[in-house]
């Protein structure tokens, strides 16, 4: 327990407090200065467990969902019509269990009083055995959808003070395989649908409220089924069977009449039964009166021997008017002037509190009543009031009937939020019993409110406010938050108002999920309003530690906005393996040479062409090991191979008497190689081979560099199987332009001269002698030294080039 830090007038409240997870927050709930929350520890963190098939009604607590509930206490047990078997219904019953078998999902329609509860009481009966889950029984009455998931997911899994966040729901109830019952679902719409998404394994089974009949959207998973009246013959049972005994003559006649005015809805004649033993008391008074005469004031008269005391009954019955069907199809006046006084005060409790009737148990502290069960009972007997969700209301018209005849009496709530005040805040009070009142509370703070019973309503709504967090009742706890701020702000309480703006702070931060629905005010603007209004009053009233928890919850806000929370999703997108997406693709994609002209398409492939030349110059280059040829040498099996870098004759017939020779790229290994190969390669003229005294050749084989400031050597060739040794250059006048043979085909090694020539050969001429070519095919090289396979020779021939054995001189 804590104590509050309004003051109004009064004591001070000792409220509830206590601890609850919400989404990804721990929650403090009635402190001194309000509540608080930070980032949940792991070790706070709940597990939820599923619910066994036969704990799952009601959200694991008895009677939640349509009938009375235990939970709260005894509740009135009367021949009304939850009592009774349905009648004439079986066919109803029997198609709404096959639709539920095959997992359909069904919204039942019908009109006010037509019996829609009792039915889905008696389906949801018959359906324990078609679902996995069971069935779970849920109550809609003025419930958000919000807490119907939280029902639903308090229903099926045991996780006491655990409320999920949107992120969290989905995955928890996607599991969940249940035949899901709701009675007045007020959701309609987009938010129905959103409320049936998040339960893709359940089949629902739904009654909307009065004005919550909207058609469906496309697409639904619901099914409209409409049910009707009862037939003729179900409804005069019905009448008899409440009534007590058989119809007469005059009274058949009359219920048919009934029959035909209200197309045989339940409720009518539930009133209409009622009406009928309001009628046999009138006749039980006549009786008595008659035998008070006879035998009280000794007007005793002789009675015939043979007469029948039915007959009697008959007369005296036939004397006493029956209702007129206009009279019967509204008899909430008529029946309310039949009640006994316990009876009426009820009522008109329920009328001041907006239809909402308290339990029993409350009657003796609100009204001068001694027997409130008695008095509920009456109610429910002559169809004014029914059960639902663990408390009375109400039924159809009568709220609308009595506030017109006129207001409601304020006198009635007098001391009933000072009653509630203390009750919501007693140890012994259950949060089951607190929610299932919810709705009493917020009717009798809209009743001391339009009373002007200022003061009641600011210490019921502190009061109640921290109690229904904690029972996880979050719609009714931010209206009662909402109620109390706008007493405060009418009042000008500052202290109150700033404490009412602090608690809707932490509910809104408690249901920040990062998204809203479209034309929604997000709940992270909304958090941020009500902390930062919160902040500038208490600074105003000069409360600085109210102030300093207020500004931890500001604090959080703003260090929550900087971390994103879906910041993995761009990873993901940018390591996707681009390479084997591509290679999936068709080629050419449709639509892709869509719309380019001629000169487009030429220029496109001729630039491909290109890249491709530029692509094979480079791969011989550097499958070769060394330098490129140079002069025009191709390199390839078949043609003139320029060993040691000197110009030599071209295969296609043009010479040139002197050229610089180029370097070929070759790998980042043997940089200081191919520099040292090009600085003695780019002198003017022939140069001889094995000019470099001591220069060295290695062989490269499957990726084996050479070494650094090694030259080739004119006397040598690289072998395809056989690794080269280094040797010495051979001294001796150097010769230029000397030929060498190369093999035309790949395994044979290249034949070096036997002996240098003994005379200097003459420039090559400038016109090269006829040759003979011939086209080689090899497959494409590899762009990579080390992709070479063993076996292969070391250069690879260029494909489709004319190459020459011999050149002449």
């Amino acid at each position: 327990m804590a104590q509050p830090s309004g003051d109004f007038g009064q004591e001070n409240l000792r409220v509830r407090s206590g601890d609850l997870v919400a989404g990804r927050y721990l929650v403090s709930v009635g402190g001194p200065d309000g509540s608080d929350l930070r980032p949940c520890p792991p070790e706070y963190w709940p597990i939820p467990r599923r619910r066994t098939t036969g704990d799952q009604r009601g959200g694991g607590r008895a009677g939640a969902g349509p009938g009375p509930s235990p939970a709260v206490g005894p509740l009135a047990m009367g021949s009304g019509p939850g009592d009774l078997p349905l009648l004439d219904r079986e066919a109803e019953v029997a198609q709404l269990l096959g639709m539920l078998a095959e997992g359909r999902s069904i919204r039942l329609l019908g009109e006010p009083g037509s019996g829609r509860s009792a039915l889905l009481a008696a389906v949801a009966e018959g359906a324990a055995g078609l679902a996995p889950h069971g069935v779970i029984r849920l109550c809609g009455h003025r419930r958000e959808g919000a807490d119907l998931l939280q029902d639903l997911f308090t229903a099926a899994y045991q996780a006491p003070g655990y409320r999920p966040d949107e992120s969290q729901l989905p995955e928890l109830l996607a599991t969940v395989g249940a035949i899901v019952v709701i009675d007045e679902v007020a959701q309609a719409g987009t938010e129905l649908e959103e409320l049936l998404a998040r339960a893709p394994e359940c089949a629902f089974l739904l009654a909307p409220a009065p004005g919550a009949e909207r058609p469906l959207p496309p697409g639904s998973r619901l099914e409209d089924q409409t049910i009707g009246g009862l037939p003729r013959a179900a409804c005069l049972a019905l009448t008899a069977r409440l009534a007590g005994r058989a119809l007469d003559e005059a009274e058949r006649s009359w219920a048919v009449d009934l029959w035909f005015e209200s197309e045989g809805l339940p409720l009518r004649f539930v009133r209409a039964a009622a009406l009928l033993r309001r009628r046999d008391l009138a006749v039980d008074t006549l009786q008595a009166a008659e035998e008070d005469r006879r035998t009280v004031f000794g007007g005793e008269q002789p009675e015939p021997a043979d007469a029948d005391p039915a007959i009697r009954e008959a007369e005296l019955r036939a004397a006493v008017p029956l209702p007129s069907v206009a009279e019967a199809a509204a008899p909430a006046l008529l029946l309310v002037e039949g009640l006994g006084e316990e009876a009426q005060a009820v009522l008109r409790l329920a009328v001041a509190l907006g239809g909402e009737c308290p339990t029993a148990s409350h009657l003796p502290a609100l009204i001068d009543v001694d027997h409130g069960e008695s008095a509920l009972r009456e109610l429910v007997e002559c169809g004014l009031a029914e059960s639902i969700g663990g408390h009375h209301r109400l039924t159809e018209g009568v709220l609308e009937a009595l506030a017109a005849r006129g207001e409601p009496d304020g006198q009635s709530t007098v001391g009933a939020a000072r009653h509630f005040s203390w009750w919501v805040g007693h140890s012994a009070v259950s949060p089951e019993q607190i929610a299932a009142e919810a709705e009493v509370v917020i009717g009798a703070l809209r009743a001391d409110l339009a009373a002007g019973r200022t003061d009641s309503v600011l210490r019921l709504a502190q009061s109640a406010a921290p109690a229904l967090a904690l029972t996880l009742r979050w719609g009714a706890w931010r209206q009662v938050l909402e109620l109390g701020l706008d007493c405060a702000r009418e009042t000008g309480r500052r202290r109150e108002e700033a404490w009412f703006q602090h608690e809707l702070g932490v509910h809104w931060i408690c249901l920040d999920s990062g998204t809203a629905p479209e034309g929604a005010t997000p709940a992270r603007e909304r958090a941020t309003a009500a902390v930062e209004a919160a902040c500038a009053l208490r600074q105003l009233s000069g409360d600085s530690r109210q102030l300093a928890a207020s500004r931890r919850l500001l604090m959080l806000l703003q260090a929550s906005e900087r971390v994103p929370e879906a910041a993995e999703a761009p990873t993901q997108m940018i390591r996707r393996p681009v390479i084997r997406v591509l290679a999936e693709r068709s080629w050419p994609p449709g639509g892709l040479l869509r719309g380019w002209s001629p000169r487009n398409a030429l220029l496109a492939v001729g630039g491909l062409l290109a890249l491709s030349a530029v692509g094979t110059a480079v791969a011989l280059g550097v499958s070769g090991g060394g330098s490129a040829p140079a002069g025009g040498g191709t390199g390839g099996t078949g043609a003139v191979l320029n060993v040691g870098g000197a110009p030599s004759a071209s295969a296609s017939g043009s010479a040139s008497g002197s050229a610089p020779a180029s370097s070929a790229p070759t790998d980042s290994a043997d940089a200081s190689a191919s520099d040292s190969a090009t600085a003695s390669a780019s002198a003017s003229g022939p140069v001889a081979p094995g000019a470099s005294a001591g220069a060295t050749t290695w062989g490269w084989r499957g990726g084996t560099a050479p070494t650094a400031n090694a030259q080739p050597s004119g006397g040598t060739s690289s072998a395809p199987d056989t690794p080269l040794q280094p040797t010495a250059a051979p001294p001796g006048p150097s010769t230029s332009g000397a030929p060498v043979t190369v093999p035309s085909s790949p395994g044979t090694p290249v034949q070096p001269p036997t002996k240098p020539p003994t005379s200097p050969v003459a420039p090559p001429p400038t016109s090269a002698a006829p040759t003979t070519a011939a086209p080689v095919t090899t497959p494409p090289p590899s762009t990579s030294p080390s992709t070479t396979p063993p076996g292969s020779p070391s250069s690879a021939p260029a494909t489709g080039v004319p190459s020459s054995a011999t050149t002449s001189p």
